[in-house]
């Protein structure tokens, strides 16, 4: 029996300065580079027998470094789509809205040439595009169950809310998965029902 391992993509300039990166492909820092080969290393005894990455550079760059078998890029695996508040940190943000919270009160739509901006439950829906492909894989029982485990790399807030999903929670309780870049996590079953296995391996320390 498999599990789905989840992997934050490593540090960009962007994230390390708190910025919502969304749709804009901002690469890694050479820490970021650095700790995707460390999450590749901790990652090394596991079986992975195939991965998918988000479409963008810094998480396709992370899968790489961190060897993985991708087999393809998943659409649905983009960041959350922050519309106008793409490339702002939350500090600039409550400025104009003042409390301002993501999880709770959302985004706008960015400007004529921007991202339209999504919900938590649009990105929700996507998420649950991806577990509906990738739990028959690991499902114990399963006749499309693989002899291993599968590897999703993509963004902080997508894989918290992929995360909520796989308990069959609503998309807006990921904002309780707090996920470090390059961190590992791990979703698997007990008795079948789906579970946590793993959550925000740190593999600095």
């Amino acid at each position: 029996m498999g599990e789905i391992i989840l992997l934050r993509h490593g540090e960009t300039e962007w994230s390390k300065s708190g910025r919502h990166t969304g749709r804009t492909d901002v690469p890694l820092t050479a820490e970021g580079e650095a700790r995707a080969r460390m999450a590749g290393e901790a990652l090394s005894g596991r079986k992975i027998v195939t991965a998918w990455s988000s479409p963008a550079a810094r998480a396709r760059r992370t899968a790489e470094l961190a060897a993985l078998p991708v087999q393809g890029i998943d659409p649905d695996l983009w960041e959350w789509d922050y519309g106008g508040y793409e490339g702002r940190t939350t500090k600039d943000i409550q400025r104009d809205r003042p409390g301002w919270y993501l999880w709770s009160d959302g985004v706008i739509p960015g400007g004529p040439d921007g991202f339209p901006g999504e919900s938590a439950d649009q990105v929700g829906e996507r998420c649950d595009r991806v577990i509906e492909r990738v739990k028959p894989l690991v499902l114990p029982g399963s006749p499309d169950a693989l002899e291993g485990d599968v590897a999703l790399v993509a963004h902080g807030h997508v894989l918290r809310i992929l995360a909520a999903r796989w308990l069959g929670l609503p998309a807006a309780a990921g904002a309780d998965f707090i996920l470090g870049t390059a961190a590992i996590c791990a979703l698997g079953f007990e008795h079948e029902r789906p579970g946590i296995v793993l959550w925000n391996q740190n593999t600095c320390v």
